[in-house]
């Protein structure tokens, strides 16, 4: 028997930080300034990324670039493996990230990659709650409840 099935996305949109939750807010604007942190030099692409954890720490991080490409990390993702090895028995609530060409804010969202979004994906997993992602541009701030909506059909079998 076949049936079609629809996934169905949510995610609020804000036209400017200010009108976002002041914790949203917060963890945006350490996003942006943690794209000081990037080494970029091949793609001139500047990337920040900031966490919450369950005790309201923020940690941050940013694109690392390397010539031996493609031994650098994404923002992400460096920020992410920090906050799990710093502490480990902390979850993580929410993501922020934002970007931009020579460290200028982009106009649209920075979006997350695919093996990014599989790393928010596992961190979501283990603290087995939902983690908010927020995706940073000038222009236009996107706000996604819980990962499975920025990558659906999570792989979580092993």
């Amino acid at each position: 028997m076949i049936t079609d099935k629809e996934i169905k996305i949510s995610f609020k949109e804000y036209g400017k930080l200010d009108e976002m939750e002041i914790l949203d807010r917060e963890l945006a604007l350490e996003a942006i300034n943690a794209m000081k942190g990037s080494y970029s030099p091949y793609s001139h692409f500047h990337v920040g990324a900031a966490v919450r954890l369950s005790d309201g720490t923020i940690v941050r991080g940013a694109n690392q670039e390397n010539a031996a490409f493609p031994s650098g990390t994404y923002a992400e993702r460096s920020t992410m493996f920090a906050a799990g090895a710093q502490y480990p028995d902390k979850d993580m609530v929410s993501i922020a990230v934002a970007g931009g060409l020579d460290g200028v804010l982009s106009d649209h969202p920075a979006t997350p990659c695919g093996a990014c979004r599989q790393v928010m994906a596992q961190y979501q997993t283990k603290a087995g709650k939902p983690m908010s992602v927020i995706m940073v541009g000038k222009d236009k701030i996107w706000k996604f409840s819980r990962v499975d909506d920025i990558l659906p059909l999570i792989f979580d079998q092993i």
